[in-house]
């Protein structure tokens, strides 16, 4: 079982660095875009000094790693070094094999920036990364009051802001918008399409709501306890996950019962558990 998840998750790395490549090599690249990161860097010395992007990757990569190794441990270890790799041969050897399909800013951006965002969140969700920035912004993390979201914000702002001063404003621009889909990219391939609900109700009816949750909508509920605010009396909260299409049910339901009943809806990313995808618990 155990090399059965190590052969998926490395597969899922390699698909993920191609998927990655592919991005930067349809889209982002020929039109000048650098989006951030060891990439976005490698893409500005390209244009500069006409080196590979993928052998500059490389050999950014390669100190980085071994400084994350030196001042955060081995706790990155041998699948961040196959994402380095991985990613950086995969990039110059479709460099010229893969045609250019757009070369509006614009759509470059979306594209490029969806595609690179989804094979690196194949990757995250690997327990895997391809080196670069991320490595540098946790290295910053460990010595200064940033957290490393920040650090790592600063230096995306860095590189863009130098991709602006190389090629133009305008590309800079774009930059960011790249920057803001593959960021938006990566989380939703991280926390999945199905996007559920998690529902909070208080009631003075809570037993009757409970039980109708049970039996007619087939949904576990959890009991918190609670005291109002202004009363001091103690109050039932009702915990329910459910899915999109069930919201209506769940408020037809509450409101048959207690017309006063107090509400909250809000978005789960994610719900794991019976009914709720079972098999992701076992890291399938």
């Amino acid at each position: 079982m155990l090399k059965k998840e190590l052969f998926y998750d490395y597969f899922m790395i390699t698909i993920g660095s191609l998927l990655t490549a592919m991005g930067l090599v349809i889209f982002l690249i020929p039109n000048k875009i650098a989006a951030g990161g060891v990439s976005g860097l490698a893409t500005i010395i390209y244009y500069i000094f006409n080196l590979p992007v993928g052998k500059v990757m490389l050999a950014l990569n390669i100190p980085l790693f071994i400084a994350g190794v030196k001042e955060l441990g081995t706790k990155f270890g041998i699948r961040t070094l196959y994402g380095i790799v991985a990613l950086s041969l995969a990039t110059d050897l479709l460099t010229g094999k893969l045609a250019v399909i757009t070369h509006d800013p614009l759509l470059a951006s979306l594209y490029g920036g969806g595609l690179a965002g989804l094979g690196l969140g194949l990757v995250f969700r690997a327990k895997g990364t391809t080196g670069g920035t991320d490595l540098v912004a946790q290295i910053i993390s460990k010595y200064t009051h940033f957290s490393p979201g920040k650090s790592l914000l600063i230096i995306d702002f860095c590189v863009i802001t130098l991709a602006g001063l190389t090629f133009d404003a305008e590309q800079a621009l774009y930059a960011f918008i790249a920057l803001y889909v593959t960021s938006y990219a990566i989380d939703l391939v991280q926390e999945g399409l199905d996007i559920a609900k998690a529902t909070f109700i208080i009631s003075d009816c809570a037993p009757q709501i409970r039980q109708e949750i049970l039996e007619e909508m087939d949904r576990g509920v959890t009991i918190l306890k609670g005291e109002g605010g202004f009363s001091s009396n103690s109050k039932e909260i009702l915990l329910c996950s459910i899915s999109r299409s069930e919201v209506s049910d769940l408020k037809r339901l509450v409101h048959t019962i207690d017309e006063d009943a107090f509400v909250i809806i809000t978005e789960a990313h994610e719900v794991l558990g019976e009914g709720f995808n079972e098999h992701k618990i076992k890291g399938v």
